[in-house]
C-alpha cells in the first residue's frame, strides 16, 4: 500500500474509532459490537506500525499507554485550581446564600447544582483542538503532568472541534465495577486492596507506567474551565452545555435552581439516591450560575466565594448481627468482629464491622441476633453505632468472650490497665502469621507481592514459620504452589532480595517490638546507627533518647534479651540483611532548621509529597510530627480538604502552612 492510500485509510479509521469511542464511553450507547471496534483498532495499529511517520498525537492507539516515565514534571496552572469551602447542613447552605446575595446586593440568585464526584481533580488543555496536556490539581498553583495516564481514559477525547486554546477541569474517578474488579485481582495476588475508589483512581493516575492506568478502566466528568479563549458565554450552565457539544463528558445530573430552597431540596433528594449510582459521590457542589456574578464575588486565597460543597453526612444503615468472630493479632490481642447480614453502606457492601473489645460489646449491650445501626467512619471503616433494642424479640443472646485463644487454645489473659484479652503464647500460629504479614508490609520491609494471602499460603505449606525463612525460600518450592507461575516467582524472589538493602528502621519496625512504631523505629535507628549498638543499649541509654519512654525502653531491652531474637538477628545478618541506618544523619546544626523543637501536625490531601515522605523529611531536620492538634502544636501543614484539624488549629491560633510552604522550607534546609 502506498503512503497516500495509507494516509486516507488511517484518517478514516481514526474518525470512525473516535466516534465509536464517544458512543460507548460518553453516550453509553454503542453502535457496534466490541469485536468490530477491536478489529478496526488492530487495523489502525498495523497501518501506523507500517507508516510510523503518519502517527499523530490524537490517534486512538495512544489509549493503551506509552513507555514508563522516569518521573512527573511540574505544571504551573495559569488559573489557580482552588478548593471549595464546605457546608454540612441546611443552615450552612442558607448562610452561603445570604453571603452571596449580600455580596452582590441582589435579592435573587440562580444556582447550578452538580454531583460532587469522589475522585481526583485534574485539568485538560486543548490547543488547536488537540489534547496536549493533563495535570493534577497539586497545591492549586502547581500540579504534576499526567498526560500519558489521562490519555488512557477513553471518555477523554484526544481531539475536539475547537481551535481556540481551552483548559477544562473535572474529576477523574474509578467506577464501582472497576474498583471491585481491581480489588479482587489485588487480593488474588496477595496484594493490599485499595481502601476506596478515590484512592484507587488517584493511585492509578500517579503510576509512572501508563500501561497500568490503561488497565484500570477510569472515567471522568468535566465541570469547569480554567484558561478559556473559546468566545463569550454568560453562564456556568452554558459552559456545561458547550463542553458537552464538544464531546467532553459532563455529568447529566446537574440542575439549575432559582432559590436556596430549591437547592436544599435537590441536595436532600441525592442523600438517598446516591446509592443507586455506578460511581461514588460525597456531596453536592453549588455554584452561582451567572459568570459576571462569579467575577464580582471573586475568591479568597483558597476558595471561590461563588461556590460551596455540601458534604453528605456519614450514611447509617440498619442490619442484623448474626454472629461474632474473633481474630488474633500479631501482639496476641483478640479482637471481636460483628458478622452482619450484607448491607450496602456508602456505595459498598458490608458484611463485617469492628466491635473493638469486650468492654465495647458490654457497654453497648450488643447481642447475637440484634438489629443494629452501622456506619462507615470516614466512609471507610464499618462500625456498629448502636443497637435497636425496641426491635428485640427475646431470641437475642448475650455474648461472652472466650477464656482460651481461638487459634491455639492457650489461656487468654487481661494485662493490667488493658481492656483487651491477649494470647501470650509466642508460638500461636495466628500471631506468627500476623507477625510475618507485618514484617513484609509497606511501612516495614515493603516486599511487593508478599501479601496476607501469600503469607498464609506459604505458612500452611510449612515453607515459612519465622522471618528468616522468607530469605531462604527456594524457587523450586514456590513453583509447586497454586497460582505461582514462573514470572510471579521470579518477581517475588527479586522483591525479597531487594528488601535486604532496606535501612535499619524498616527492619526494626518489621520485627514487631511492642510499643515500637514506625516513628520510634526511625528515632532509634538514627540515634544508634546500627543493630549491634541498639541491642547493646541499656535501659538508661534508651530513655535518654528523645521520645523513648520507660515502657518502650523496657520492652526493647526485654525483646533483645530473648535468645530466639538474638538467633534471628544473627541469621538475618548471615543472610545479608542490612543492619545499619542508611538515611540522613542527626541534625548537626539545629539552628538552621525552622522545625527543630517544633511540634508539627500534617492534615489533608497532599499532592507533591506523601504523608510518610513529609513526616520523614521534617523529622530528619529536627521536627516532631504528631497526629492531633493541641495547645502544644506549633505548626499545622494543611493539604487539600484539611477539615477539622485546620478548624481547631485556627481556633487555637496555631500557625498554618500549605504544602508549597513546607516544600520550600525543606528544600532550603536539607
Amino acid at each position: 500500500m502506498d503512503k497516500t492510500k495509507a494516509t486516507k485509510e488511517i484518517e478514516a479509521l481514526r474518525r470512525t474509532l473516535t466516534q465509536y469511542n464517544y458512543e460507548y464511553h460518553v453516550l453509553d450507547n454503542p453502535s457496534v459490537p466490541d469485536a468490530e471496534y477491536d478489529r478496526q483498532m488492530q487495523q489502525l495499529r498495523e497501518l501506523e506500525e507500517q507508516f510510523p511517520e503518519l502517527v499523530t498525537a490524537d490517534s486512538p492507539t495512544h489509549r493503551v499507554g506509552g513507555k514508563p516515565l522516569e518521573g512527573f514534571q511540574k505544571v504551573q496552572h495559569n488559573v489557580p485550581m482552588l478548593s471549595l469551602a464546605n457546608a454540612f447542613n441546611e443552615a450552612d447552605l442558607k448562610d452561603f446564600d445570604r453571603r452571596v446575595r449580600e455580596g452582590l446586593g441582589v435579592n435573587e440568585v440562580t444556582y447550578v447544582c452538580e454531583l460532587k464526584i469522589d475522585g481526583l481533580a485534574v485539568s485538560l488543555r486543548y490547543q488547536d483542538g488537540i489534547f496536549t496536556q493533563g495535570a493534577t490539581r497539586g497545591d492549586g498553583t502547581t500540579g504534576e503532568d499526567i498526560t500519558s495516564n489521562l490519555k488512557t481514559i477513553r471518555s477523554i477525547p484526544l481531539k475536539i472541534d475547537e481551535k481556540n486554546t481551552i483548559e477544562v477541569r473535572g474529576e477523574a474517578f474509578m467506577p464501582q465495577k472497576s474498583f471491585l474488579a481491581l480489588n479482587d485481582a489485588k487480593e488474588e495476588n496477595g496484594e493490599e486492596p485499595f481502601a476506596n475508589p478515590r484512592n484507587a483512581a488517584a493511585g492509578s493516575l500517579r503510576q509512572l507506567d501508563p500501561k497500568i492506568a490503561a488497565k484500570r478502566n477510569l472515567d471522568i466528568f468535566l465541570y469547569a474551565v480554567g484558561q478559556w479563549e473559546a468566545g463569550t458565554l454568560t453562564a456556568h450552565s452554558e459552559r456545561l452545555e458547550y463542553l458537552a457539544t464538544l464531546g467532553l463528558k459532563t455529568n447529566p445530573e446537574w440542575h439549575k435552581c432559582n432559590t436556596i430552597e430549591e437547592v436544599i431540596s435537590y441536595v436532600e433528594s441525592w442523600v438517598e439516591k446516591r446509592i443507586d449510582l455506578s460511581y461514588d459521590i460525597d456531596g453536592i457542589v453549588i455554584k452561582v450560575d451567572d459568570l459576571a456574578y462569579q467575577e464580582r464575588l471573586g475568591s479568597t486565597a483558597k476558595s471561590p466565594r461563588w461556590a460551596i460543597a455540601y458534604k453528605f453526612p456519614a450514611e447509617e444503615v440498619v442490619t442484623k448481627l448474626y454472629g461474632i468472630e474473633l481474630s488474633v493479632g500479631r501482639t496476641g490481642v483478640v479482637t471481636p468482629t460483628a458478622q452482619l447480614e450484607p448491607v450496602k453502606v456508602a456505595g459498598t457492601t458490608v458484611q463485617r464491622a469492628s466491635l473493638h473489645n469486650e468492654d465495647f460489646i458490654h457497654d453497648k449491650d450488643i447481642r447475637i441476633n440484634d438489629t443494629v445501626v452501622i456506619k462507615k467512619a470516614g466512609d471507610i471503616i464499618p462500625e456498629v453505632v448502636r443497637v435497636l433494642t425496641d426491635q428485640r424479640t427475646g431470641g437475642e443472646e448475650r455474648y461472652t468472650m472466650p477464656t482460651h485463644c481461638p487459634a491455639c487454645n492457650s489461656e487468654l489473659v487481661r494485662l493490667e490497665e488493658e481492656v483487651a484479652l491477649r494470647c501470650i503464647n509466642p508460638a500461636c500460629p495466628a500471631q506468627v502469621k500476623e507477625g510475618l504479614t507485618h514484617f513484609v508490609s509497606r511501612n516495614a520491609m515493603n516486599i511487593d507481592g508478599l501479601g496476607e494471602k501469600v503469607i498464609e499460603q506459604l505458612f500452611d505449606a510449612k515453607l515459612i514459620c519465622t522471618i528468616s525463612d522468607i530469605y531462604q525460600l527456594k524457587r523450586e518450592e514456590l513453583l509447586e504452589l497454586e497460582r505461582m507461575g514462573e514470572k510471579s516467582v521470579e518477581n517475588l524472589l527479586h522483591a525479597i532480595e531487594i528488601s535486604k538493602d532496606n535501612s535499619l528502621e524498616r527492619l526494626l519496625f518489621g520485627l514487631g517490638i511492642r510499643f515500637v512504631g514506625a516513628k520510634a523505629a526511625k528515632t532509634l535507628s538514627v540515634h544508634f546507627e546500627n543493630m549491634d549498638n541498639l541491642m547493646k543499649a541499656s535501659f538508661d541509654e534508651l530513655i535518654a533518647v528523645n521520645e523513648i519512654g520507660e515502657k518502650m525502653a523496657d520492652s526493647i531491652v526485654r525483646f533483645f534479651a530473648e535468645e530466639h531474637v538474638q538467633e534471628l538477628i544473627d541469621t538475618l545478618h548471615g543472610l545479608d540483611v542490612n543492619m545499619s541506618y542508611l538515611g540522613p544523619k542527626r541534625v548537626t546544626q539545629p539552628e538552621d532548621s525552622p522545625f527543630v523543637g517544633k511540634t508539627i501536625v500534617l492534615t489533608g490531601k497532599m499532592d507533591q509529597l506523601t504523608r510518610p515522605e513529609a513526616k520523614e523529611r521534617i523529622e530528619a531536620i529536627g521536627g516532631n510530627v504528631t497526629g492531633s492538634v493541641s495547645k502544644k502544636t506549633d505548626l499545622l501543614i494543611a493539604g487539600e480538604d484539611a477539615g477539622s484539624k485546620l478548624d481547631k488549629a485556627t481556633k487555637l491560633g496555631v500557625e498554618v502552612w500549605d504544602e508549597q510552604q513546607l516544600i520550600d522550607a525543606l528544600e532550603n534546609r536539607e
